[in-house]
């Protein structure tokens, strides 16, 4: 197969990648990991295995780090674990409702009603938790696309031969 094709493909892969780090029907940086795996063993790439093997670990921390960061600030921020129930069920019914960024709308307010189901008074709480519940998304959102655009400006460098 030609190695132009090879090329536009994995900047494609790792495109799309970088739009799924933000968008949960796409597997984020599964796919740009694997158009940086396809470019360095699909083609005569010079690039060095040090940047498969570092972003291999970025990948996998991000994985982890998805899940833990919006626990540790929803539960900074005093939620429960209602309020992260809530989040689960919010985000895949979100998925499924037909408007922009439904995935997000429904995150938060499936952690507002499981707070306020926990405790139906305390209005404030369930506010400083769906207020967690935001910066965890944009801390974990953020570290994967910042991974995410480095495997993208890596590989688009590596072909130009810059690096």
């Amino acid at each position: 197969m030609d190695t132009t094709i090879i090329n536009i493909f994995c900047l494609i892969l790792l495109f799309i990648g970088i739009l799924g780090t933000f968008l949960p029907v796409l597997p984020g940086l599964l796919l740009s990991i694997c158009g940086l795996l396809i470019y360095k063993f699909g083609t005569d790439a010079d690039l060095p295995m040090i940047y498969i093997w570092a972003f291999g670990i970025l990948t996998a921390a991000s994985v982890v780090l998805s899940y833990v960061i919006p626990a540790k600030t929803n539960r900074k921020y005093g939620g429960t674990r209602w309020g992260s129930i809530g989040s689960v069920i919010g985000t895949i019914v979100g998925i499924f409702i037909p408007i922009p960024l439904g995935f997000l709308i429904g995150m938060f307010a499936g952690v507002f009603i499981g707070e306020l189901l926990h405790d139906s008074k305390d209005m404030n709480k369930a506010l400083q938790s769906t207020k967690g519940a935001l910066i965890g998304f944009i801390y974990g959102t953020g570290f994967s696309f910042v991974v995410g655009v480095a495997m993208f400006l890596v590989v688009l460098l590596d072909m130009f031969n810059v690096i």
